[in-house]
């Protein structure tokens, strides 16, 4: 089997990796962009060369034999020491250019950072960005994503980066519907309809909130992602709590009450160890960092929308 080996490359132990977690063919060669003969030709190939079946053939799927399993370890193996390797070219290259994806809520894109990160590619214009729109928590030991922008209070500890600001939360409703917001009674708040993050996301204190102090029919609208909130709240569908920052920067939306830090949550700039150092990571994190620095005021729920339309941001 040994001289076997010689005659496989990458893309082969690619194949076999991806065979095994999808546990099929046709999966298998989706994940891999060709089409299903291909991988069945090539597996075939694999086998033969090495003398060895890989798979067991089920009504249920394909199954590893013990010389799969240790074919695809192997596998994992080469795919972290080819991403490491990636990971410690990518910090030494000379200057800010090439390719950088970044990993963000849609929420923090639309309403904080795209302002930010037009300002960024002026500066920066050998820099691509390429953005990926996600609440989960990509792998960036893979290259998932090189810097990850989060809302998190416990931001994961294979990670660095910086804490920058505490995006606050409060509640709010139309300005049509509020004259003196600062004069609501719960009795006016009850009578209402509301609007909430879904059930899905029901860790977050919002969202317990609502589930615990509203009645269900009273909850006219959910929605599992914070971008919809505000339009919600601004089309008249109900009232319900957002963050600050988006909220402020509407003129026909008022806070119903003061910012309660019990909702908020701390805003991270993040990235892998082995990538703090490239050049086109470091000046984006800088950047970033010192124009969030600019507008934590107001990202904290301490300033109205002049300061932050003054502060040379485009708000929604």
């Amino acid at each position: 089997m040994a001289e076997a080996f010689k005659n496989l490359a990458w893309d082969d132990f690619r194949l076999i990796k991806a065979v095994a977690d999808a546990k099929g063919l046709p999966a298998a060669a989706a994940a891999m962009g060709v089409n299903h003969s291909t991988v069945f030709r090539r597996l075939k190939q694999i086998e033969e060369a090495l003398g060895a079946v890989l798979f067991e053939r089920h009504r249920t799927g394909y199954a590893l034999t013990p010389a799969g399993e240790e074919m695809v370890a192997l596998a994992n193996r080469l795919d972290e020491e080819i991403t490491a390797v990636g990971r410690k070219l990518a910090g030494r290259e000379p200057a800010p250019s090439g390719e950088l994806r970044v990993t963000t809520p849609d929420s923090l894109l639309i309403h904080l950072l795209m302002p930010m990160l037009a300002t960024f590619r002026e500066r920066y214009p050998e820099v691509r960005l390429d953005m990926v729109l996600s609440n989960q928590a990509l792998n960036l030991s893979k290259r998932d994503a090189d810097v990850a922008v989060r809302a998190t209070d416990n931001p994961p500890e294979n990670l660095v980066g910086r804490r920058v600001a505490r995006i606050a939360w409060a509640l709010y409703g139309r300005a049509a519907d509020f004259p003196a917001p600062g004069e609501v009674s719960p009795e006016e708040l009850d009578a209402h309809n509301w609007v909430s993050l879904g059930d899905s996301l029901g860790s977050l204190k919002t969202v317990k909130f609502v589930q615990e102090n509203v009645a269900p029919e009273k909850v006219a609208y959910k929605i599992n992602s914070v971008l919809g909130l505000a339009e919600a709240v601004e089309a008249g569908i109900g009232i319900g709590h957002i963050p600050c920052f988006i909220g402020d920067a509407r003129p026909s939306l008022v806070r119903l009450g003061p910012a309660n830090d019990d909702y908020a949550a701390d805003l991270w700039l993040l990235t892998h160890p082995d990538l703090r150092h490239s050049p086109r990571v470091r000046a984006f994190l800088d950047f970033l960092g010192g124009e969030i620095a600019r507008h934590r005021r107001f990202i904290e729920g301490q300033t109205g929308l002049q300061e932050m339309t003054e502060g040379g941001a485009v708000t929604a």
